[in-house]
């Protein structure tokens, strides 16, 4: 028991004060989010973009570039989800909860390469050293990138996207010794596990009323 109050201590020892209260912030925000997107409800954006300014200074000041790159495009990418989800016509919202076309796959595709390219060149950027855990930043950028774009017109495979680059992130924090942001992965798994079936659910009552 003792082994596992270490690990979520131990990496928090020399940090100050200021920093962990930034990061618990952006932790619960971070939660708040996904439960929100989960739920359908517009306050996904404003509390996620909290979340993302938050984590992009302080993986910034800890040089974990790609990290970093991908929580800027996050707080954008909010932004346009914010105004994409709030459009209506005759008072009822235009974008429903629905599954990705085949062009919107090819779109998502590009966009996980796009990404990946750009996040790798920001590492070559700051002349850092990348290793096995960087490239997996690299990787993990694309597709929570993508899912961010799926999530920002409501596709129901951004969850599967989440699902995936969460799997990959939380032994990812765990390794560097980030107890904390590993633990929020692995919530964020959980929730991103039951936004696909609400969302799926969703898609299925539409089906069934049309």
């Amino acid at each position: 028991m003792n082994h596992i109050f270490d690990f979520f201590v131990d990496a928090y020892r020399n940090t100050p004060t200021s920093q962990i209260i930034l990061e618990a912030i952006a932790f619960v925000f971070g939660i708040l989010s996904v439960w929100f997107a989960k739920q359908e409800n517009i306050l996904v954006y404003p509390t996620g973009i909290i979340c993302t300014v938050i984590t992009v200074y302080l993986l910034y000041i800890n040089q974990y570039f790609g990290d970093m790159m991908m929580n800027f495009y996050y707080s954008v990418m909010s932004i346009y989800g914010w105004w994409n989800w709030s459009r209506k016509k005759e008072d009822k919202y235009i974008i429903p909860i629905s599954r990705t076309t085949a062009k919107e796959k090819k779109v998502g595709f590009l966009l996980f390469l796009f990404t990946m390219l750009v996040t790798y060149l920001v590492y070559k950027g700051f002349n850092y050293n990348i290793e096995i855990p960087n490239y997996i930043d690299i990787f993990t950028s694309g597709i929570f990138f993508t899912a961010m774009w799926y999530m920002a017109n409501k596709k129901l495979e951004n969850w599967t996207l989440w699902i995936i680059g969460n799997l990959i992130t939380i032994p990812l924090y765990a390794y560097r010794g980030l107890g904390m942001l590993s633990l929020q992965y692995l919530i964020f798994t959980i929730l991103a596990v039951q936004g696909y079936i609400a969302w799926k659910k969703s898609i299925n009552n539409n089906l069934q009323t049309a």
